[in-house]
C-alpha cells in the first residue's frame, strides 16, 4: 500500500498547484481567461506561407510557378533600374529548378503518375503561357534564360515520352510457334497503345483542360509513331505470311481498337492521317492479291482434276438421296467466299477485296469446259456426271445471286452467262433422247387422227418413261428440267398448230379445232404440273390461241389477239398470218383489221419470251 504522503501526493494535495489553487482563489479564474484567450488566438492565426522551395519539394508546381512570377514582376516591372546581378541570377536558377520538375514530371504522365503533380504541371504551362502573352503586349525582351512556349515544350516532351515508350514493349516478346519476329512487334505495338490510351483516358485526361483534347494528341502521337515503324517494315521487303498480318493489323485491328467503346467518345480517328502512304500499301496489296489468286487457281485446279479423274477412270459421283452430287461447287464456293471475305478485312476495302474474283470467269470456264468434255465423249457414266455437274451450276448461280456484293458487277454478270450457257448445253444433252422419242408422237398432231383422238395420251405414256431417266438430279434441277421440257413440247405443239395446213370454213370447224387445243392445253398443263413442272404460265398461250379459233365476231377477235400480243409481246404479224390462215371465212381485209392491232400494243417488260422460241418458216 501507498503511504500517506504518496497518496496525498498522488491526489495533488501538497503539490505547488495544490497550494496555489487553496491560497489564491480569485486569481485563477483571471489565468483561466487568459489561457483560453491565448488558445483562441493561436486557432485563429493564418498558417505560414510555405516558401518556394517546400513548394518545390512538395511538387506544387503551379504554385511555386506564381512565387516566380512574382518576383518577375517585382524585378522586371517598370521603368526603374535593372534588377541587381546576384537577384536575377537566383532567380534563373529557381527557373530551371522548376523547369526540370515540371518536364520531370510530365515525362511520368504515363507511369505511376501523381495526379495532384500532373495537375499542377499543366496549370503551370498555362500560367506561363500567360506570362508570354504579357511580355508581348509589353513589347519588352523577356529574360534570356526565361523559357518561353511552354506549350511546344510539353508537347515536345510528351512525344517524346511516346516514342520512348513505344520502344519499349509491355510484355517480353517471346514468340509463339509460327510466329515471325515482325508479328511479335506489331501485336506489342498495339498492347502498348491501348494500355497507354486507356490510362490517359482514366487518370490522364481528367489533369487538363478540354481545350488540350489531350486524348486525341495523345493518339496522334501513337498514330505518327506507330506509322514511322511500320513504313520502315514494309520498306524491309516483307515474306507473304508478314504482308498478310501487317495488312490486317492496319485496316482491321488497329481501327477497332480506336473505335472501342471506351475511346470512342474521345478519339475522332477519322483526323488521324493513313498509317501508310499509298507507294506503300499498294505493293503489299498487290503482293496479298498476288498469293490469295494463285492460291485459288491452284486449288480450283486441283478440284476439277480430281473430279476429271474420277470421270476418266470410269467411276461415278457419289449420291444423296437418289441424286449425283458433287463436291466440286461446295469447295469451291466456301473457298471464294472466305478468301473474300478476309482480303475485305486484311485491306479494309471491299472493293479492293472484289479483285480476288475478277478470275473466277476463267475459273468456272476451266468447269465448262471439263462439261463440255463430258458431254462430247459421251462415255457410259457421262449422264451422271452431267447431272452432278448441273447441281454444281445451280449452286453457282445461287452464291453469285444471294453473295453479289462479293463480285463486281461486271465479273458476276460474266459468270452467269458462263454458268448460262453450261446449263443450256447440259439440258440439251439431257433432253435430246427425250425429243427424239417423242418426235413420232408429234407427226399425229392436227393430222385427221388428232380431230378424231388426242394423240396426246400415247406422247404422255411416252414421257413418263422418258422422265424416269431424268431421275438423279437435285430436285430444283429436276423442276427447272422439267419446265424446260414443258416449254419447249408446248412450243412445238403450237409451232406444228401453226404450220398445219387446216383450213377451217365455218364456225362448226372453228369451234372443234378451238375445243381440241383447249382440250390439249390442259392436258399438258395437268401433266407437267404433276410431274414438278412451275410453268403454269404455258397453259396461257395454247388457251388464247384456241379462244382466238373459236371466236367469230370480228372485234372480238382483234381485241382477244390484242390480249395475246400483250401478255406476249414476242407475237410477231407472221405468227398471227399462219393463226388467221386458219379462219378461212375472214376475207383479206378483215385478216388486215385484225394485224393492225399488233401496231397499236405497247412495248411491255413481260418476260416471257414463248413466241421468240415458235419458229415458223
Amino acid at each position: 500500500m501507498r503511504s500517506g504522503k504518496a497518496a496525498e501526493k498522488a491526489a495533488g494535495k501538497g503539490t505547488w498547484g495544490h497550494k496555489l489553487k487553496v491560497k489564491l482563489p480569485k486569481i485563477y479564474p483571471r489565468l483561466q481567461t487568459m489561457t483560453r484567450g491565448y488558445c483562441a488566438s493561436a486557432a485563429t492565426a493564418p498558417p505560414v506561407p510555405l516558401t518556394f522551395e517546400q513548394h518545390l519539394s512538395l511538387l506544387h508546381l503551379s504554385e511555386a510557378g506564381r512565387l516566380l512570377l512574382a518576383r518577375e514582376e517585382r524585378l522586371f516591372e517598370g521603368g526603374g533600374d535593372a534588377p541587381r546581378p546576384e537577384d536575377a541570377d537566383a532567380l534563373a536558377a529557381d527557373r530551371r529548378a522548376l523547369e526540370e520538375a515540371v518536364l520531370r514530371t510530365l515525362r511520368s504522365s504515363l507511369d505511376a503518375v501523381d495526379v495532384e503533380a500532373l495537375r499542377s504541371a499543366v496549370t503551370f504551362v498555362q500560367l506561363e503561357e500567360e506570362q508570354d502573352r504579357i511580355w508581348e503586349r509589353r513589347g519588352g525582351m523577356p529574360p534570356p534564360w526565361r523559357l518561353r512556349c511552354w506549350r511546344e515544350a510539353h508537347d515536345t516532351t510528351l512525344r517524346s515520352l511516346v516514342e520512348e515508350r513505344m520502344d519499349a514493349p509491355p510484355t517480353p516478346a517471346a514468340l509463339r510457334p509460327g510466329q515471325s519476329s515482325i508479328q511479335a512487334d506489331m501485336l506489342s505495338m498495339g498492347r502498348r497503345l491501348r494500355r497507354d490510351l486507356l490510362l490517359v483516358l482514366e487518370r490522364v485526361e481528367a489533369c487538363y483542360p478540354g481545350h488540350f483534347r489531350i486524348c486525341q494528341q495523345y493518339a496522334a502521337w501513337y498514330h505518327r509513331s506507330i506509322g514511322a515503324r511500320l513504313r520502315k517494315l514494309a520498306d524491309f521487303g516483307l515474306d507473304d505470311q508478314d504482308c498478310t498480318f501487317l495488312l490486317r493489323w492496319v485496316n482491321d485491328f488497329y481501327p477497332r481498337l480506336l473505335q472501342e467503346v471506351e475511346l470512342a467518345g474521345e478519339i475522332d480517328s477519322r483526323t488521324l492521317e493513313e498509317l501508310l502512304p499509298e507507294d506503300l500499301l499498294s505493293p503489299l496489296e498487290e503482293q496479298y492479291l498476288s498469293r490469295q489468286q494463285r492460291d485459288l487457281s491452284t486449288y480450283v485446279g486441283r478440284i476439277l482434276d480430281e473430279a476429271r479423274e474420277t470421270w476418266t477412270k470410269g467411276g461415278s459421283p457419289p449420291k444423296e438421296d437418289g441424286c449425283f452430287t458433287s463436291p466440286l461447287a461446295y469447295d469451291i464456293i466456301q473457298m471464294v467466299n472466305g478468301m473474300v471475305s478476309a482480303a475485305e478485312k486484311v485491306l479494309g476495302d471491299l472493293q479492293k477485296a472484289q479483285n480476288l474474283t475478277c478470275q473466277l470467269e476463267d475459273l468456272l470456264q476451266r468447269f465448262s469446259t471439263f462439261q463440255a468434255d463430258v458431254i462430247k465423249r459421251n462415255k457410259a457414266n457421262s449422264t451422271d456426271f452431267v447431272k452432278a455437274n448441273l447441281g454444281c451450276v445451280a449452286q453457282f448461280r445461287d452464291f453469285l445471286a444471294s453473295r453479289s456484293r462479293l463480285f463486281p458487277e461486271e465479273v458476276r454478270q460474266s459468270c452467269l452467262s458462263v454458268l448460262t450457257d453450261m446449263k443450256l448445253r447440259t439440258q440439251e444433252y439431257l433432253l435430246t433422247p427425250v425429243y427424239r422419242n417423242l418426235k413420232p408422237h408429234c407427226r399425229n398432231l392436227f393430222s385427221q387422227y388428232w380431230f378424231k383422238k388426242s394423240p396426246l395420251d400415247k406422247l404422255q405414256r411416252s414421257l413418263e418413261d422418258e422422265i424416269l431417266q431424268l431421275q438423279g438430279l437435285s430436285q430444283s434441277c429436276h423442276q427447272e428440267l422439267i419446265g424446260q421440257l414443258h416449254q419447249d413440247v408446248s412450243v412445238e405443239y403450237v409451232r406444228r398448230l401453226l404450220m398445219a395446213d387446216l383450213r377451217l370454213k365455218d364456225k362448226q370447224q372453228q369451234q372443234q379445232v378451238g375445243d381440241n387445243v383447249d382440250r390439249d392445253a390442259s392436258a399438258l398443263h395437268d401433266f407437267f404440273i404433276t410431274h414438278g413442272s412451275k410453268e403454269a404460265w404455258l397453259h396461257e398461250p395454247l388457251l388464247m390461241i384456241a379462244e382466238v379459233l373459236k371466236l367469230q365476231d370480228l372485234p372480238a377477235i382483234q381485241f382477244q389477239m390484242a390480249s395475246l400480243a400483250t401478255a406476249f409481246p414476242y407475237l410477231s404479224e407472221k405468227h398471227v398470218t399462219y393463226l388467221l390462215k386458219m379462219k378461212s371465212n375472214l376475207t383479206k381485209e378483215d385478216k388486215k383489221n385484225v394485224k393492225a392491232v399488233l401496231s397499236e400494243i405497247p412495248d411491255s417488260a413481260q418476260s416471257h419470251l414463248f413466241f421468240t422460241f415458235v419458229v415458223v418458216k
